[in-house]
């Protein structure tokens, strides 16, 4: 190789250097003046500012809150009456983009005349009311096998997008459905999960016949991750879209394996995810309540939701168990060979050193840790094709006992 080229190559190599100098120092600045997340690594970079509020400290229907935001340094009082009890509660459709609620119509629940313009003269268009729809009826065994191919949001976005409604959302189009289910999913650094739980949970639910709609929680970095007031906060938010009778809080790990399984919301609170691969499909134990649970709104404002004491793995499903038991209600489960997940593989979690301390003291903490003690800001919600996304950052810190 001649002198000529070798100088070439190195003032090549230079070049390519300084530009990647040039690209790191801008993504820097760049990182430093906007929310970050880590589901801009993801080719989904595009978020904007959402307002909310939060449970006043007397848990009380109507309520007033403030949320703070990152780019502003006064709190923003919003005064918003959830009227969780009350019938005049309006609800507005969950399968709109959120980001234009005011503008959204009721849901319609029901097929009504229409007057139809033809040559000048006004016809009446009479529309059969369309049925309320049943619960699939499956006798037999009925494996739902899901697909753990790793594929990226963008792709899994495009696949079921078109199927979907904005924000993770769906609803029959043959029939009214009877059960409208928020499911809420704690989340933090867990991407390869979520795209293959999106990609199966869709599929599996779409064959229900219910109406639905995806809530992703993710905690910012900066404290140890609380599973149970991320799931406080997805109630909280999603009841400010719909008044959602039913509630499935949902581990991002673990996916169904029966179509029997149906995510719906009995009388009692329902233990969903009785037989786990990983512990040979057996109940490690007869009050656990983890992995994926349902409940009715009416369920989880009885208890106070979950308690916000938990940082760390480990403790607040057991916690939410006593509650459950403290308010008269028992933990309902499908049958074993029903209620089989697997679980996708992780790194087992830092365990709560506090929580067989919190777990005793639990049932005297009911009435002041839970939906009325929360304190959160929302930085950043997108609504993406497959599901709604917070960025939430905790206000509270690990209490002590």
């Amino acid at each position: 190789m001649t002198s000529k080229k070798i100088t070439l190559l190195r003032y090549l190599f230079a070049c390519v250097c300084m530009l990647l100098a040039l690209n790191l120092l801008i993504d820097y600045f760049a990182d430093k003046s906007d929310v970050s997340s880590s589901f801009s690594r993801l080719s989904l970079r595009k978020v904007y500012r959402y307002n909310g509020t939060v449970l006043s400290s007397t848990g009380n229907a109507s309520s007033s809150g403030s949320i703070s935001h990152s780019n502003n340094n006064t709190n923003n009082n919003i005064n918003n009456s959830l009227a969780l009890n009350s019938a005049s509660t309006t609800n507005v459709s969950p399968f709109a983009n959120s980001s234009n609620l005011q503008q959204q119509p009721q849901l319609e629940l029901h097929s009504n005349n229409s007057l139809n313009q033809v040559n000048g003269s006004k016809e009446t268009i009479t529309t059969e009311p369309l049925p309320l729809c049943q619960d699939p009826v499956i006798e037999e065994s009925s494996p739902f096998v899901p697909n753990i191919t790793l594929e990226s949001l963008d792709v899994i976005n495009d696949q079921l997008g078109p199927l979907l409604e904005p924000g993770g959302a769906f609803k029959p189009k043959d029939c009214i459905a009877r059960h409208h289910v928020a499911i809420v999913v704690p989340f933090r650094d867990r991407y390869a999960h979520l795209s293959i739980f999106l990609r199966n949970i869709h599929k599996f639910l779409m064959q229900q016949r219910i109406a639905y709609r995806i809530f992703i929680i993710e905690q910012t970095n900066g404290k140890p991750f609380n599973r149970a007031a991320l799931m406080n906060i997805g109630f909280l938010e999603a009841m400010k879209l719909y008044k959602w009778d039913c509630f499935i809080f949902h581990d991002v790990d673990l996916l169904p394996l029966d179509n029997r399984n149906l995510y719906n919301c009995p009388r009692q609170p329902r233990h969903m995810s009785v037989a786990i691969d990983k512990f040979n499909y057996k109940l490690p134990y007869r009050t656990i309540f983890g992995g994926v649970s349902a409940m009715t709104r009416e369920h989880f404002l009885t208890v106070n939701g979950f308690s916000n004491s938990y940082f760390g793995w480990g403790g607040e499903d057991d916690d939410m168990s006593n509650r459950l038991r403290n308010a008269n209600l028992f933990i309902a489960r499908y049958p074993i060979n029903i209620a089989r997940y697997t679980m996708l593989k992780h790194q087992k979690e830092k365990a709560n050193p506090k929580r067989y301390e919190n777990l005793v003291n639990g049932i005297n903490k009911i009435g002041n840790d839970g939906l009325n003690s929360i304190k959160y800001d929302i930085y950043s919600y997108k609504s993406y094709p497959t599901f709604s996304w917070y960025y939430a950052e905790l206000k509270i810190s690990e209490q002590k006992s």
